[in-house]
């Protein structure tokens, strides 16, 4: 790991500390003499800077009153102070009316998180009185007013120095969209188990230990789930089957948009965890791994109005967020978490933006993968407004728009724009894992669907290459692979939530057992389908992402919402690659196959015509018989070929491909198509058991093939 020096300046109230006027760049920016804070807000009355010797301090060391005349240009509030430096904690008291019903809710009782900061500590306690703004025993409510000093609570923001960061000649790597393989990961669940035997569980240090098993799998590029500071213990709800209080593991609750959490860092994290995330990118890029990050800007950790007032609702409540207009008591709930950032507001938009910025420059990070994205593309009375959005303005942005920016296309208030995102936008393709679900569960009428989603979604993204479609069967919100073919409902008791939350629409199947079996009939199949879905991934058009553990068959046991699970139930259990090392192999080839073939990573799937009007495709569709596809309503099968020609030029740059898709519960024949002057080899077929070696040892295949009840069986051409 990097060697970097830390010199905290946190001086004593012994010591006088000179100030002057300062400058409007928001957060805490230090140099040589000191450090300039700055914070905006167009309401406040009144602004104090305080400033803490220890983040357990109860009392400021320092406490500065800023002069709105000297200390404010336009609506940002700013102060230089000399003496201080890396390391200081601070936070900010922004006074102005308590009026709720009209949207404002300052509380100069509270101390604050700066928006900007790059690091804060979350040494406190949810369920303190002290952090909200309302008095929580007042029959008003959030009506009421709260008189307690919320400095004891110990939430700080620190200034860091990290300009003398020595990022070597680390750059971002820009591994190409067609050569793109997602791999979705939770930094803590990935390594915290026992089982995975690393030295730092839980941490970014934990990842790089397990390095060498992202290498054998083959995946290139790395999506954390959120790493923005939040706060673990916020969860209220209790687990009822064992009384354990429950906790916001998944980290999908900001506090605020600049600083990495201290969760997934080893010591004091007191500003460390901001140098070992840049050990951790550095040492990835190293490694050829690109790092996206699972960012939240759709709402923030405050919650409704009866959240804790900790930065945003207490600096400026109806410019950072969407309030009701027919009461502005209330939020406006498009993300169901309570609020939603008000990320159209030129103030907020530019925060968004400032904030992205930090992360491709500061951090070196290769793209961001964006929750809930449809709210950044809606206007504070809700409508939906795509090209003349922040997602524009994001997408054209000098900096940020170069690196690899994903969409999840709906949010929790109903809005679903999937392929209306603007260019420049991936996006996660949820028609493509509803529809994939729905074939290998044996549902009828599937198949027109499938054969979109299979040659990258055209009907989504016809004005976009394949790629704009994140292709994907799992990831961390729903079943895991292995769940997908063990329940036919959901599980989450577990959450405290009466199995009332988590989606019900899961298109999932247990082939006969509810839940883990020893039965090696059923085990036998449910693996098959496993692997099925893994061909089926790697084969299609688009790019492909899949989710932590699945590659060596994890399990949530039936749980599809674990976000507040801390336990064996989502941690990842390293003791099942090696029991069932038949299917990490098989996902491991079926990776490297898919990287090994130009055909399955054109810059351009979808069909064209020349000019003189000839249909140029380089997928073709057949069912039994070649180019004969059963299409109709009871159909369970499908094959293609991928043409090994690039069809506008006619130049060879792969071999054939030929794929069957059986899911009918019969064997079916099919005819081989017609070749000239090649033969068709077998390489895959799912209902073989392993160790079936044909991607190495492909095997010769004439006239036609058997293909057995939900099989996936691939074929090459010489």
């Amino acid at each position: 790991m990097a060697d970097y020096p830390l010199q905290y300046k946190n001086p004593g109230p012994e010591v006088i500390l000179k100030t002057k006027r300062g400058y409007p760049r928001l957060g805490a920016t230090p140099d040589e003499a000191g450090v300039n804070f700055a914070l905006f807000s167009r309401n406040a009355t009144r602004v104090i800077l305080e400033l803490y010797q220890n983040y357990y301090d109860s009392a400021p060391s320092h406490s500065f009153e800023l002069d709105p005349i000297k200390n404010k240009t336009g609506d940002i509030w700013h102060i230089y102070i000399y003496g201080v430096g890396h390391g200081q904690y601070y936070g900010w008291r922004v006074d102005g009316p308590y009026d709720p019903l009209n949207g404002k809710r300052f509380n100069v009782n509270k101390l604050l998180i700066d928006p900007y900061a790059k690091a804060v500590t979350t040494f406190f306690d949810w369920n303190d009185d002290a952090v909200y703004g309302y008095d929580r025993n007042s029959p008003m409510g959030d009506l009421s007013f709260s008189t307690i000093d919320s400095s004891k609570s110990m939430i700080r923001s620190i200034v860091i120095d990290d300009s003398k960061y020595d990022w070597e000649d680390d750059r971002q790597l820009h591994i190409p969209w067609n050569e793109t393989i997602i791999y979705e990961m939770h930094v803590r669940l990935f390594t915290i188990s026992p089982t995975s035997n690393v030295k730092f569980p839980g941490t970014f240090l934990g990842i790089i230990e397990k390095l060498d098993h992202l290498k054998e799998l083959g995946v290139t590029t790395i999506e954390l789930m959120p790493i923005f500071e939040f706060n673990l213990n916020s969860n209220p709800n209790v687990n009822p089957i064992t009384g354990e209080q429950l906790k916001d593991v998944w980290g999908y609750n900001p506090l605020n948009f600049f600083a990495v959490t201290g969760n997934y860092s080893v010591g004091l994290k007191l500003g460390e965890q901001v140098f070992l995330f840049k050990d951790f990118v550095k040492m990835l890029h190293k490694n050829g791994f690109e790092v996206i990050l699972d960012v939240v800007y759709n709402h923030t950790g405050e919650g409704g109005e009866k959240g804790p007032t900790l930065c945003f609702r207490g600096i400026d409540n109806e410019i950072y967020y969407m309030l009701d207009p027919k009461n502005k008591r209330y939020y406006l709930n498009y993300s169901g978490c309570g609020n939603t950032l008000n990320c159209n507001h030129p103030v907020v938009k530019e925060m968004i933006i400032d904030s992205l910025r930090y992360w491709a420059t500061e951090m070196h990070v290769d793209g961001f993968r964006f929750d809930l994205a449809s709210v950044l593309g809606r206007t504070p009375d809700g409508r939906w407004i795509g090209d003349l959005s922040l997602l524009k303005d994001i997408a054209e942005d000098p900096i940020v728009g170069k690196l690899k920016l994903i969409a999840e296309g709906w949010d929790a208030a109903g809005g679903y724009h999937l392929g209306l995102f603007p260019e420049g936008w991936a996006e996660w393709n949820g028609k493509y894992r509803d529809c994939v679900r729905k074939f290998v569960r044996g549902d009828n009428g599937v198949i027109e669907e499938l054969m979109l989603r299979i040659s990258g979604s055209p009907d989504l993204y016809a004005n976009r290459r394949p790629h704009a479609s994140i292709n994907f069967i799992t990831c961390h919100d729903g079943f895991t692979m292995r769940d997908l073919v063990s329940y036919n409902e959901k599980h989450n008791e577990a959450n405290g939530e009466g199995n009332k939350d988590g989606t019900d629409e899961n298109f999932s199947y247990n082939y006969g057992v509810e839940g883990d079996t020893d039965d090696e009939r059923v085990l036998k199949i449910r693996k098959q389908q496993v692997k099925n879905f893994f061909a089926i991934l790697m084969l299609s058009h688009g790019t492909p992402m899949i989710l932590m553990g699945d590659e060596f068959f994890r399990t949530q046991n039936g749980n599809n919402n674990a976000y507040c699970i801390d336990d064996e139930t989502t941690w990842v259990d390293w003791t099942l690659k090696e029991k069932h090392r038949d299917l990490f192999e098989f996902v491991k080839k079926m990776i490297r196959f898919r990287k090994s073939h130009p055909a399955l990573k054109r810059e351009c799937f979808y069909e064209k015509y020349d000019r003189f009007g000839n249909l140029l495709t380089d997928i073709t569709w057949h069912g039994v018989n070649p180019f004969e596809p059963d299409t109709g309503y009871y159909s369970h099968s499908i094959a293609f070929m991928i043409s090994g020609l690039e069809p506008a030029k006619g130049l060879k740059i792969d071999n054939n491909i030929y794929v069957i898709l059986n899911q009918w519960k019969e064997p079916l024949n099919f005819v081989l198509p017609p070749l000239q002057g090649e033969e068709w080899y077998l390489i895959a077929d799912t209902s073989r058991d392993y160790p079936d070696d044909f991607l190495e040892n492909p095997h010769l295949v004439k006239g036609y093939y058997t293909a057995q009840p939900h099989s996936t069986v691939i074929f090459i051409s010489d």
